[in-house]
């Protein structure tokens, strides 16, 4: 396949901290895996504030993933920060939220993973539980994965609704996941439809009601489909066919 047929998604990063030494810029290695993987070219967008540089980037991009990481600040949909509230990124918020803002009335494609999920959610006017077994006592142990230091370590099923974009492409109505989050998705935001549950009730995929492509799931499936469960690669290659055809390209 020759780059110009191949869509170029773009990939937010991280800032991570090194003890004695500058901030390292960059995301989880599997996130690029699979996008590169399903035929996309992954471009890594570093945290900026310098509006022309994420311009730059945004005008290059045919889709967009959202990747894990940390908590999102409170303040962006209108709650004060709970106790058990983790690590907040302030620059990364700032960065992806201007991003889906404006790709999502674009109609470019838009992946949300884990943080992603969260992420989009907030971006289109919803909430977030800050700690799901503090607000929600009973639940599972969605760092389960996490806890068992696998990061594929498949924990539950994730049951999906059976007319959903997920259903179809995964080829199933229930498909194990790993997780490893503390959050999760509580009001849902307008123009966004929740089509996949943990068995506890918690919300763990969403997909855009409307024209716009918008897919945003709790687990990691970057981590599963080469092997815990390869299902999960066909997320992958949906993600990025859907931005090659927005960008009149043929992806494989």
């Amino acid at each position: 396949m020759s780059v110009q047929t191949r869509p170029i998604i773009g990939v937010v990063g991280a800032l991570f901290e090194r003890k004695n030494a500058s901030h390292i810029s960059g995301i989880g290695y599997s996130y690029l895996a699979a996008v590169e993987a399903a035929g996309g070219i992954p471009l890594l967008i570093h945290l900026t504030d310098d509006q022309q540089v994420l311009d730059a980037h945004y005008q290059r991009c045919d889709g967009l993933l959202f990747c894990g990481g940390g908590d999102i600040a409170p303040a962006h949909y209108g709650q004060t920060p709970h106790p058990l509230l983790g690590t907040v990124e302030e620059l990364r918020d700032r960065v992806e939220l201007h991003l889906a803002r404006r790709a999502a009335p674009d109609r470019k494609p838009l992946l949300g993973i884990c943080r992603g999920i969260q992420l989009l959610n907030v971006a289109l006017g919803g909430t977030l539980y800050q700690d799901i077994n503090a607000e929600l006592p009973g639940t599972l142990d969605h760092r389960e994965s996490s806890r068992r230091n696998d990061r594929a370590y498949l924990a539950h099923p994730l049951n999906l609704e059976r007319d959903s974009w997920l259903a179809e492409h995964l080829g199933a109505t229930t498909i194990m996941v790993n997780t490893l989050h503390h959050q999760a998705v509580r009001d849902v935001a307008p123009g966004l439809r929740v089509v996949g549950y943990a068995p506890d009730g918690v919300i763990e995929a969403v997909e855009g009601a409307g024209d716009t492509f918008i897919v945003g799931v709790q687990c990691h499936p970057e981590e599963l489909w080469q092997s815990a469960e390869p299902r999960w690669q066909r997320l992958f290659t949906g993600f990025v066919a859907q931005a090659a055809s927005i960008a009149g390209l043929t992806a494989r």
